[in-house]
């Protein structure tokens, strides 16, 4: 692991050398709480995000649209919403943008798969796979988050999600379900979920129902530094994301 750095040295690093300590930084980091997260971004990680954001190649909106189409995977983030549902497969997570202006959240969830144990007990069971559909623009040169459904699927563990599977299952929603005007969608009908427990629905409402606020704090082709709130008064998240393909 790298050691943390001074802001000496951070400055003198190049831009290449930045990225690549934040990423060994966070490295097997994401599986822990967010206390823990929330802990280590304020004690190791904040001089890191602070420097590399005031490299922001591309800082307005109009410029990070082109940049940010196509596949990313979420390497690390302080995104409370991500871990509702236990058992997330870090490497079948994917983030997605089309050029039509929307965006999935698509991740796996297969509750013991981490732990050999209880892998033998859970492999018979179904994976559970969820997309959180978002459009996104500019208002007033920021970026615009709307979230337009909730979409689940259940399907064999021993098969992988795999980034064209999951792009595949997003064309086809919107091609079958968002050809109309979005804003005429009542988002309490779109976040019905029948293969989850009362508790966690109130969990995706509350969040589902918010109107995300995003803001990239570095952005190129390859690395993005995001940071992000559901709502106004809620402490901000912190999501570092690389390209996938």
């Amino acid at each position: 692991m790298v050691n943390i750095a001074t802001t000496e040295e951070l400055t003198n690093l190049s831009t290449p050398e930045l990225k690549n300590q934040i990423l060994e930084l966070v490295k097997g980091r994401d599986v822990e709480s967010i206390k823990a997260k929330c802990d280590f971004y304020k004690n190791q990680l904040a001089p890191y995000v602070s420097e590399l954001s005031r490299r922001n190649p591309f800082p307005l909106v109009s410029e990070q649209l082109s940049i940010v189409l196509g596949f990313w995977k979420s390497v690390w983030s302080t995104i409370p919403f991500q871990d509702i549902l236990p058992g997330r497969i870090n490497d079948q997570s994917y983030q997605i943008f089309h050029d039509d202006g929307y965006y999935a959240n698509i991740a796996r969830f297969a509750p013991g798969y981490q732990s050999k144990f209880w892998r033998i007990f859970t492999s018979i069971l179904p994976a559970y796979d969820l997309m959180v559909l978002q459009k996104y623009g500019i208002k007033d040169e920021q970026w615009f988050i709307q979230n337009v459904g909730i979409f689940q699927g259940l399907n064999k563990r021993g098969k992988p999600l795999t980034v064209e599977e999951a792009d595949d299952w997003f064309t086809k929603i919107v091609t079958t379900k968002f050809q109309g005007d979005t804003t005429t969608i009542d988002l309490r009908e779109e976040v019905k979920l029948d293969k989850m427990d009362s508790s966690t629905v109130k969990k995706f409402e509350k969040a589902y129902l918010a109107i995300p606020q995003l803001e990239h704090l570095y952005i190129d082709d390859d690395f993005r530094l995001i940071k992000s709130q559901r709502e106004a008064k809620q402490r901000p998240s912190y999501t570092i994301a690389v390209r996938d393909h």
